[in-house]
């Protein structure tokens, strides 16, 4: 029989919000993969567990090379049990290489559920969360950064980041520039930390908060498209695009800049340009 791959969700903060099962899971697996064994050390000391099984690393740097020896251990009958620093392994975490190269093994895969900086951070928002969609990390280099932005910004869900302190002004900036400065947003930090924060307000505002500095661990909750989008008919989304055309503008460049204005997809400008057009020539 093969083993069975266990991803175990770790506290985000607090280390009392760890599940029973995961004091179970670490004393009883035969293979224990951790993001960081020196984290794993101080958990497992917390939490007064001593682990039976090996324990090995298991990152970003060395994902690729530790993914085939771990599935071979699961095909073997081992039960493996993976951890990262904190939250749900897979979730902008290593563990989503293994999970697939173990299902195509036919291994079975479970998991000890824990605690979630996205949802967390969704319920103390104060934003709608009937809908909403995770988008990680944004690109490092500001024109990337902007461009992935600008992909989601007629998306009507809320939108949900992770962000590192020192990149945090600028990537609340950019936010405001394409998204608007007066969609509403949360950044939260240090989430069931001794020092935890919610800051609540418009991105304008939250990116002249940032603008002085912060620290800790951050998640960034963002209002969709939907509830901001100025309400403004087809025939002003061409007007405006004929304004930015006679400026100088490719027709492309002005209905892309026109559609993260009016908080609305590029194709419901482009829809409105192109029957502006053809009204014009059946008359």
């Amino acid at each position: 029989m093969t083993g069975t791959l266990v991803l175990a969700g770790t506290p985000i903060g607090d280390v009392s919000d760890a599940p029973p099962r995961l004091a179970e899971e670490l004393a009883g697996a035969d293979i224990v993969a951790a993001e960081d064994t020196r984290r794993l050390r101080r958990l497992t000391q917390a939490l007064g567990v001593t682990p039976k099984g090996r324990v090995m690393s298991y990152f970003e740097g060395n994902e690729s090379a530790r993914t085939p020896e771990l599935v071979e251990e699961l095909v073997g009958g081992a039960r493996v049990l993976l951890v990262t620093d904190a939250g749900m392994p897979s979730v902008s975490d290593p563990g989503y290489r293994l999970v697939a190269a173990a299902v195509e093994r036919d291994v079975r895969v479970t998991a000890v559920p824990g605690p979630s900086a996205v949802l967390t951070a969704l319920a103390v928002s104060g934003l709608p969360v009937d809908r909403f969609c995770f988008e990680g990390f944004l690109p490092r280099k500001a024109g990337e950064r902007l461009g992935r932005l600008r992909e989601v910004a007629g998306e009507r869900r809320t939108l949900v980041y992770f962000e590192s302190p020192h990149r945090l002004d600028d990537t609340l900036a950019a936010m405001a520039e394409v998204f608007g400065g007066e969609r509403r947003a949360a950044v939260c930090r240090e989430l069931t930390k001794t020092y935890e924060e919610v800051r609540r307000g418009t991105l304008a505002e939250l990116a002249g908060w940032a603008a002085e500095g912060v620290r800790g661990e951050i998640t960034v909750v963002v209002e969709g498209a939907g509830d901001t989008a100025e309400e403004v008919d087809a025939g002003e989304l061409v007007r405006r695009v004929r304004a930015r055309e006679e400026a100088g503008e490719r027709r492309k460049e002005a209905i892309a800049a026109v559609a993260v204005e009016a908080g609305v997809p590029k194709r419901v400008v482009f829809d409105a340009v192109v029957a502006a057009k053809q009204g014009g020539e059946r008359r």
